[in-house]
């Protein structure tokens, strides 16, 4: 099906890598398409992540002994899950199938569909698909994780088909908020699916390359066994802005800054808005300097590959701004989503140990929040307005286009692919229903309608979807280094410490006879200010003391047994004297 050559890696201008790392480069399949369609055949299909969520996508296709995974994400975490930095989907059920396991597709690379990959791969090594600039960001993780050597990259393009066992793959492509992304076409001898990816139907889009309308039309014709369709923006009516939409609204927000330092605020992976920012930037005689690892990242790759024009003497270090006037200033920077970790968070709480906010600063936030974090936006917009800063966010100006489809352009697809079974996938419990609705409203029949949650695995024939028993999913956390040690009793023990502080009880006891040689004393943090409650620390010493005394007279001690007692009697103390309940931990040392 496919003509491959071994092409090496070249620099942005165009000369060889003195250090040279090889790609598979495979031209698309000049043949036949392969006729698929048996009345007996079925399909198989689990939803490891991006059900009932934003993120986490992971979807996995199988037909008898033959799998291929799409997608590999992450997913932030929210404020119910302190300390944790990540989370990914749970691999078990690809370990347990590891050489069933013929490779994975990317569609675009956002975190959500490429942050969970560098995971996978330390775990089980097996080729990876997509298209040039995607594995150009996926390069970058894998050079992170140290990995990258040891992994097999195949740089894909649109068209192209992919042989994966008795799945035949082809790519065609899409507009959403960065290039290259991809929706596909999976055929097998159940039939054709049709999986869109995240996608938008830009009409004038930034880099002048349309979704591939008349490809997915094609494969409508032919007729479709079943659509999953992207669902982020189902309860939105209309169509979605195109992106070239924004650039004309950065240029009346420039000239409206006037003399002012202009700092702008976006999605750390849109190439595009990045792109027209430097334009506008141009236009007006002002530097850009860009603050954030990942929108750096982004702008190197980008620039490297082809996808970002940056303009002569135009970006600057952020280290060199002091070496320029507010009014010759713009700084594109991480933190549109008011993430407590990102550069504009810091900025304007004055953490920044690069840029300090003043009021001559004018704050362009432009993106829209995703769904659960308003708060955290709005938090943020209130910060800075406290300090004299003029903040353009949300809708004002139109400062953001979605990258995802709204409500017609949903129900364009689905007209144009006409599939006999339709399952909305990426999108909360909220967004799957609605686009239910719309493909009912379409004409597809409910019963012929799936909505799905993570875990779920599904088979489809001509006749039918039929649900089977779930597969082992679920979620993953990450903290620091560690990958999965954190679970349910950590944090439920880090919710109990944010919330009511903790008390250690410390004592020095002779082995030989058991006798309290120091304390026992008494440490609070996060529980009540000690010197302000006296009293009370007394009174939890008094009942640490009666809990040793009680011990003296027994022929056995039990070391567990009296740490049990004083957590038991000091926690009953606390919830009388404060309604409160922190978390007691003994400490005994023996000598």
């Amino acid at each position: 099906m496919t003509n491959e050559k071994r092409m090496p890696n070249s620099g942005a201008n165009g000369k060889r890598n003195s250090k040279r790392r090889y790609y598979t480069y495979r031209k698309a399949s000049k043949k036949s398409e392969p006729v698929f369609r048996s009345e007996t055949e079925k399909v198989k299909v689990s939803f490891l992540g991006g059900m009932n969520e934003i993120g986490k996508n992971m979807t996995l296709y199988e037909y008898k002994s033959d799998m291929f995974i799409v997608d590999c994400g992450l997913a932030f975490p929210t404020a119910e899950l302190p300390g944790v930095d990540l989370v990914i989907p749970d691999f078990t059920h690809i370990l347990n199938n590891r050489e069933r396991i013929r490779g994975i597709i990317i569609t675009h690379g956002h975190e959500d569909h490429i942050g969970a990959l560098a995971y996978l791969l330390k775990q089980v090594n097996i080729p990876v698909y997509a298209t040039k600039l995607t594995i150009g960001l996926i390069k970058g993780k894998l050079e992170e994780h140290g990995i990258l050597n040891l992994s097999k990259l195949v740089e894909i393009k649109p068209r192209d088909n992919i042989t994966l066992g008795a799945f035949n793959i082809e790519l065609i492509h899409v507009n959403h908020s960065i290039p290259d992304s991809v929706g596909l076409a999976i055929r097998c001898p159940a039939g054709i699916i049709i999986q869109t990816g995240d996608f938008k139907i830009d009409t004038t889009p930034v880099d002048g390359d349309m979704i591939d309308l008349p490809r997915f039309a094609e494969y409508g014709k032919k007729g479709v066994l079943a659509l999953l369709s992207d669902s982020t923006n189902a309860e939105r009516p209309g169509t979605t802005p195109s992106e070239s939409m924004v650039g004309d609204s950065f240029g009346t927000l420039f000239k409206k800054a006037g003399n002012r330092r202009i700092i702008v605020a976006t999605f750390a992976s849109n190439i595009h808005r990045v792109q027209q920012i430097m334009d506008v930037a141009k236009a007006s005689k002002r530097k850009v300097a860009v603050l954030g690892r990942s929108l750096e990242n982004l702008v190197n790759v980008g620039a490297e590959l082809g996808y970002l024009n940056v303009p002569k003497n135009v970006l600057i270090s952020i280290d060199t701004i002091g070496n320029y006037s507010d009014d010759k200033l713009v700084i594109i920077t991480t933190g549109s989503q008011g993430e407590p970790m990102s550069a504009l968070t810091k900025i304007a709480t004055g953490e920044h140990r690069k840029v300090n906010i003043t009021p001559n600063d004018y704050v362009i936030i432009s993106a829209t929040p995703i769904p659960g974090n308003e708060r955290m936006v709005g938090n943020i917009v209130n910060i800075l307005m406290k300090q004299g800063v003029e903040v353009i966010y949300e809708n004002m100006y139109d400062v953001h286009a979605s990258g995802h489809a709204c409500q017609q352009d949903l129900k364009l697809m689905i007209g144009m692919v006409n599939p006999k079974f339709f399952i909305p996938v990426h999108g909360e419990q909220k967004h799957l229903v609605k686009h239910a609705s719309l493909a009912q409203a379409m004409g597809i029949p409910k019963k012929n309608i799936f909505i799905g949650d993570i875990g779920n695995s599904i088979e489809i024939t001509k006749d039918g979807i039929k649900k089977l028993d779930n597969v082992p999913s679920g979620e993953i956390y990450v903290d620091g280094y560690g990958v999965g040690d954190v679970g349910n009793v950590v944090l439920n023990d880090r919710k109990r410490l944010s919330k009511d502080g903790i008390i250690i009880v410390v004592a020095t006891i002779d082995s030989q006879n058991g006798y309290v040689v120091s304390g026992p004393d008494i440490v609070s943090r996060g529980f009540v200010f000690v010197k302000e409650n006296e009293e009370l620390m007394a009174s939890a010493k008094e009942v640490a003391i009666k809990v040793f005394n009680s011990q003296y007279d027994k022929k056995y001690r039990d070391w567990n047994s009296l740490k049990t007692k004083l957590r038991d009697d000091i926690s009953k103390l606390m919830y009388e004297k404060t309604k409160r309940s922190p978390m007691i931990l003994p400490i005994f040392m023996e000598i």
